[in-house]
């Protein structure tokens, strides 16, 4: 084999090696900061359910004069929504999910990330005014506070 012969073998060898290594390295950044960016977009739908959850608790204790009771709070919510004439004619105006999930009363409750846990909410009813908690298992996320009346409402993440 000539050297002509043999340089031109070297080199599309190199080629092909270097476009394959330049492939992966493209690959080792973009895939982990796609990730982050998937990540920030699901705690955002997360947070923006559970800020639509809020909304209708305001709106449940403004037309029913208090929230639900903890034992079946988030029960009650979903009915409220179901049986209510305003709830059910404005509820999908009001009460907007972040797409690509859709509004749906039944699904108000649970987070949009897998295994979709349901919110935990409690109520403290020996205080005035009455104070609640609204939680995201899984994670730090709540709104609301059971001792500090400047809490409610609030959510931990602003």
């Amino acid at each position: 084999m000539d050297i002509e012969k043999r340089n031109s073998i070297i080199t599309i060898a190199l080629g092909i090696l270097i476009i394959l290594l330049s492939w992966y390295l493209y690959r080792s950044i973009v895939d982990p900061y796609q990730e982050v960016l998937e990540e920030r977009e699901m705690v955002e739908r997360e947070r923006h359910r559970m800020e639509v959850v809020r909304d209708v608790l305001v709106q449940y204790r403004n037309r029913r004069g208090n929230f639900p009771p903890t034992e079946g709070g988030l029960d009650s919510l979903v009915q409220f929504l179901k049986t209510d004439s305003m709830m059910i004619e404005r509820g999908p105006e009001l009460f907007a999910f972040r797409p690509p999930s859709e509004y749906n009363p039944d699904s108000l409750v649970y987070s949009p990330r897998p295994p979709h846990n349901r919110f935990e909410y409690t109520m403290n009813d020996t205080i005035r005014p009455r104070l609640y908690l609204l939680e995201n298992p899984g994670t730090d996320d709540r709104i609301g506070d059971l001792e500090r009346t400047t809490m409610m409402n609030a959510p931990n993440w602003n």
